[in-house]
């Protein structure tokens, strides 16, 4: 069956059999497989995550008042809107639904097993426990959504694919963003102050990461294949380029399953949209809890060139996307005062709100795969 028939099917939820000797090598292949990262809280983690807490609380309460230019910080503080609060506390909700529905939409069709929305949310949100708060077993959110697809079914191969198609999705919106909004904002299409290094660089850094991706859909999926013989003939270097050749071969399905989806129209690429969208509208809210809220494009800008500090070696980008974002909105013009406060308000919705429920999804999650363990495979899936 070719990939386009494949994933046509799958989109449309159509009945595909699984052979009995392919689903015994599945359940073999996740039963031989690596135990789910326990959740091990470390003493040290613990012990920074507190001390930022009282560090960013001496900081508002203290310092800020003192510097000069926000003397109006803690006036700010004080006149917060609960009103606009609540609204970004809904729009974070919204936020992470929308993730949910990015990743339900990649990775549910065609699995070997039916993946359910709640089962969907039990694994974003545990992968997001874990990206915040847990040492588990050294991997990050990422390892954990892997391992969990494992579990339910899938080959290494199929995990591989669809991560890469899911990321290929989430942030071909960010850089899309990028390039739109930070060209616009130069050329006066929008309007809103457009200093060249936070417009044109970043959008500059976008382009080249859209144009990366595409050539990298050229690579041949079975480029290992490819280079057997070369590495039967050439040596242990040609044995070692042929076993790295998996790395772009996989980024190759990744970003051609991408395509497919959005050339086919797939519903579930709105959660992408939905996901970073609704992350600015916590932004803005936050803004308007504590005065006005710049422009639309600046916001926008502000909020993806602070994002980049997530590329700091920072547990959740802790640090570096809080100054990215307000160095960011200051050099667009936004008084300091006002964006200190209203980017912390944002980081404190955006990555403190879903660790509770990502807590209790990590615990749902180990039951659920308990329960795949106890049930074989079906022999056909609705994907």
């Amino acid at each position: 069956m070719s990939d386009d028939v494949r994933l046509e099917e799958a989109r449309k939820h159509a009945l595909r059999p699984w052979s009995a000797e392919s689903i015994a090598e599945l359940e073999r292949e996740a039963l031989n497989d690596e135990e789910m990262p326990r959740v091990q809280f470390s003493g040290k983690a613990l012990a920074l995550g507190v001390l930022f807490i009282l560090s960013i609380v001496a900081f508002l309460y203290f310092v800020l008042p003192q510097i000069e230019g926000l003397n109006d910080t803690w006036h700010r503080i004080e006149q917060g809107s609960p009103w606009w609060l609540g609204v970004a506390a809904v729009f974070t909700v919204l936020s992470f639904g929308g993730y949910v529905l990015l990743f339900h939409g990649i990775f549910a069709p065609g699995a070997p097993r039916q993946l359910t929305a709640a089962e969907a949310y039990q694994v974003t949100m545990a992968a997001l426990a874990a990206t915040r708060l847990f040492a588990a077993a050294g991997a990050g959110g990422l390892a954990l959504q892997a391992w969990a697809m494992r579990r339910s079914g899938m080959s290494r191969k199929m995990v591989a694919d669809r991560t890469i198609t899911f990321l290929v999705l989430q942030y071909a919106v960010y850089m899309a963003c990028m390039v739109i909004f930070g060209v616009g904002l130069y050329v006066g299409l929008f309007s809103g102050p457009a200093p060249f290094a936070i417009t044109v660089v970043p959008a500059i850094f976008a382009a080249v990461a859209i144009a990366i991706s595409l050539l990298l859909a050229l690579t041949p999926t079975d480029l290992q294949r490819r280079l057997e013989g070369f590495a039967r003939h050439g040596g242990r270097l040609a044995r070692l380029a042929q076993k790295l050749a998996t790395v772009p071969a996989t980024m190759s399905q990744g970003v051609r399953d991408a395509i497919k989806h959005v050339r086919g129209r797939d519903p579930s690429l709105a959660g992408a949209v939905a996901y970073w969208g609704f992350n600015i509208a916590v932004l803005w809210a936050s803004f308007r809890a504590f005065g006005d809220s710049p422009s639309l494009a600046v916001l926008v800008m502000s909020y993806f060139v602070g994002m980049l500090g997530n590329l700091l070696p920072l547990p959740g980008g802790v640090g570096g996307v809080d100054g990215g974002m307000i160095g960011a909105c200051i050099a667009f013009g936004v008084p300091s005062s006002l964006a200190v406060v209203a980017v912390l308000t944002y980081r404190a919705f955006a990555f403190w709100l879903p660790t509770l429920p990502g807590i209790v999804a990590y615990f749902q999650l180990r039951r659920t795969v308990n329960r795949w363990r106890a049930e074989p495979l079906p022999q056909t899936t609705t994907g």
